[in-house]
């Protein structure tokens, strides 16, 4: 199982503090000399925290493709993705274009995490249509298909709902063949079908629950049989949470810093409430000393997941310390790809 990190470009995602790009360079570097296996980053026009109980106050972020694109000019070995891309902002001939031009540029390093989008404020800002689940699930499944066939090679006429190409192509081709890994992210069954039919794989962020991702793969399986495809051909990614610490007063240690370093509301009320224990937290997270994350990360390991990206803190692409993305790395990674 490989070890990804969801690397912090929101304000107050690193350490609490604004968006910076030493910072972001800083948690990259340090991962890929820990030994993360792959860097990811998600793609909003801006963000806020209330879904997860903090402010609605809008978080700035670095675009998502120029991002990665810094980030494989940066580092050497890790695999540069997208977690996940939203759909609606890009044209996919433009995006086949960009990918296969990173993927060079990068020596065979991307991998695209696709989605269909779900955060309403960025679409108003920007003045796209917001369309009803289905209809935005449907147009990411005729992307992703535009976008795999552009990038294999084809000169591409396509005619769909939503997108139309007539000769069509996408050269230089990219360095992995026939095409760098398309991911696409989501929970739901319709979202599922368009992985069993389009997707070399799926990922499922955020897990608290590893019976609800128990249930989720079985709906694949489900989608799969549908369209006559083998479920076991569908690589699996899951994002999780996660503090750990060398023993249980070394982990709530890290967990306090990060109470410390989180928008209120998340894990400090932000009125005259409780917060949220440090108990309570490893319960619904992956969190806990080195051996307990570990063992839940076994855990997903025996459910066929083959990479595992660490939010290191409560919210996505959080990283509360350079200390636990080291820890993380060099004491969690070797185990779980040994199977240990």
């Amino acid at each position: 199982m490989r070890l990804g990190l969801a690397l912090p470009h929101y304000d107050t995602s690193f350490a609490g503090q604004p968006a910076a790009w030493e910072s972001l360079k800083r948690v990259a570097t340090v991962a890929e000399q820990s030994g993360f296996d792959s860097l990811w980053v998600s793609d909003h026009l801006f963000l806020d925290w209330g879904k997860y109980g903090g402010p609605d106050t809008r978080q700035g972020s670095f675009e998502c493709w120029s991002t990665m694109t810094v980030l494989a000019a940066v580092t050497s070995k890790v695999r540069i993705g997208s977690l996940t891309l939203c759909n609606d902002l890009r044209n996919p001939g433009l995006l086949a274009k960009m990918a296969a031009s990173l993927d060079l540029l990068s020596g065979g390093r991307l991998d695209i995490g696709m989605g269909a989008g779900w955060y309403e404020p960025e679409y108003q800002a920007a003045g796209i249509p917001f369309d009803r689940p289905r209809t935005r699930i449907d147009r990411l499944g005729e992307a992703a298909e535009i976008v795999r066939e552009l990038l294999s090679g084809e000169e591409l006429t396509f005619k769909g709902r939503y997108f139309t190409f007539d000769g069509a192509v996408c050269r230089p081709r990219p360095k992995q063949q026939p095409h760098p890994p398309i991911w696409i992210g989501g929970k739901g069954d319709r979202l599922l079908r368009t992985v069993a039919r389009v997707a070399d794989g799926w990922n499922f962020s955020w897990l608290g629950s590893i019976d609800t991702y128990r249930e989720r793969v079985q709906a694949l399986v489900k989608a799969c049989a549908g369209g006559d495809r083998d479920p076991n051909s569908i690589r699996r990614s899951v994002g999780v949470y996660m503090i750990a610490g060398h023993d249980d007063a070394d982990a709530m240690r890290r967990y306090e810093r990060l109470v410390e370093r989180t928008p209120r509301g998340v894990l400090r009320p932000s009125d005259a409430g409780a917060g949220v224990s440090w108990k309570e937290f490893k319960a619904r997270s992956f969190s806990g000393t080195i051996a307990e994350a570990s063992d839940k990360l076994a855990e997903l390991k025996t459910l066929g997941v083959q990479e595992v990206v660490v939010s290191v803190g409560a919210l996505p692409f959080q990283v509360s310390d350079l200390e636990d993305v080291e820890l993380i790395g060099t004491e969690i990674g070797p185990g779980i790809r040994d199977g240990g």
